[in-house]
């Protein structure tokens, strides 16, 4: 059965990842800056506090996403994901040194690591067959909305408190949080649990191989998609001033967010698979366009451009993760998917870096290009040999 309409469930949680956004946004791009300019510490703490918190979200999904399947329990793990990051911000508007800040950051990715995936599962599961695509890509939108306002806030208040006086910030952003965490709290319905086979111990081979295959492909590109602080870095080292900078922060996720539904539904229309090739090399184009030495004016094409993408690929990948998964899995394959991919981006970090600082800013971004190029020509090539698997993909 095919239905248009977005359950009311998947619309309250589109609003909770929207304020949980509107919170993490708005600190996202103040805690290198706070961490630099306020509290001292050098660039590399930067990358060593944002590596380590990364790698917490991305290793507690699979481990979260298998519980989840285990208990046939979803929304309980999304409250706690989303109360720890709430609470993270206050920890790190009280810190004087960079150690506390990494407590902040820990706690922020442990949560994220905790709700990712059951979330995601309960997404799924309030989804029907003609509007998963749809149902994805108005959960992004709505998550990438919060990401448009809280950096505009950021820069709202870093004009009003001045550029020294950054700590509130980081208690104003708990707010936002926890109006997420009481809509999800009263409204978020979940399905009385039926009992089903639980999922057996977790190892790729209990995974089918067209999802092992995605994952090897998403992995290799992952390898050349750096954190978007390097775009950012980017950006400033193209002679942005900071606000800038963060304003072109705010076109990437603007453009993202609001193309992110559209794209949703024609995943639904004509299959994933095609939009996740094109996605391949719409990248490889950006990221070399990033790799010029001063684009101009170009930069905020760049920046609108790489919203375009990730509304191509961030939710239509989990429609299509959604369609080719063992459903009695469903949780446990999104979470094997998040931390494989969260793996190879810390690393994608650590070789961006050392690209960045031993070669040339360009060198990153070239990099990442080639890896998508090749990634794209290998998920075709698996397509037509194997395009009649799965149905409408």
């Amino acid at each position: 059965m095919k239905n248009g309409k977005i359950s009311k469930n998947v619309i309250i949680l589109g609003l909770v990842s929207f304020f949980n956004d509107f919170a993490s946004e708005m600190v996202y791009p103040v805690v290198p800056i706070f961490l630099t300019t306020v509290l001292g510490a050098p660039a590399s703490i930067v990358g060593v506090i944002e590596g380590i918190a990364e790698t917490t979200a991305s290793l507690l999904k699979v481990f979260s996403g298998w519980l989840s399947d285990k208990l046939q329990k979803r929304k309980a793990f999304a409250i706690w994901g989303y109360t720890f990051s709430t609470f993270s911000k206050p920890i790190i508007g009280l810190a004087s040194g960079w150690p506390l800040v990494l407590v902040g950051r820990f706690i922020d990715r442990f949560g994220k690591g905790v709700r990712t995936s059951a979330r995601d599962a309960l997404i799924a599961e309030n989804s029907q067959t003609g509007n998963i695509g749809k149902s994805f890509g108005y959960h992004r939108a709505m998550d990438t909305a919060g990401a448009v306002v809280g950096p505009l806030a950021a820069i709202f208040l870093i004009e009003y408190l001045g550029s020294n006086n950054l700590r509130p910030i980081f208690f104003i952003a708990f707010l936002p949080g926890l109006v997420g965490i009481i809509l999800l709290l009263l409204f978020v319905r979940e399905r009385r649990a039926t009992p089903k086979i639980a999922p057996p111990k977790f190892s790729l081979s209990n995974l089918n191989s067209q999802f092992k295959i995605y994952i090897l492909v998403s992995a290799f590109f992952a390898i050349g998609n750096s954190s978007d602080a390097f775009l950012i870095l980017r950006a400033q080292n193209w002679g942005l001033p900071t606000a800038m900078s963060i304003l072109a922060y705010v076109v990437f996720n603007f453009f993202y967010a609001t193309l992110s539904t559209p794209a949703g539904w024609l995943s639904d229309r004509i299959g994933p698979k095609k939009i996740l090739a094109f996605g391949f090399f719409l990248f490889a184009g950006i990221y070399l366009l990033f790799g010029l030495k001063h684009p101009g004016v170009l930069v905020w094409i760049l920046f609108a451009a790489y919203g375009f993408y990730m509304a191509l690929s961030e939710g239509i990948g989990k429609a299509y993760i959604s369609q080719i998964a063992d459903k009695e899995m469903i949780a446990t394959s999104f979470g094997a998917y998040q931390t494989i991919i969260g793996i190879c981006t810390f690393f994608a970090s650590l070789i961006a870096g050392l690209l960045w600082s031993k070669i040339s800013p360009s060198a990153p971004f070239i990099f990442g290009a080639i890896l998508s190029a090749i990634s794209g020509l290998v998920f075709i090539a698996y397509w037509r040999k194997n395009g009649n698997l799965v149905k409408n993909q």
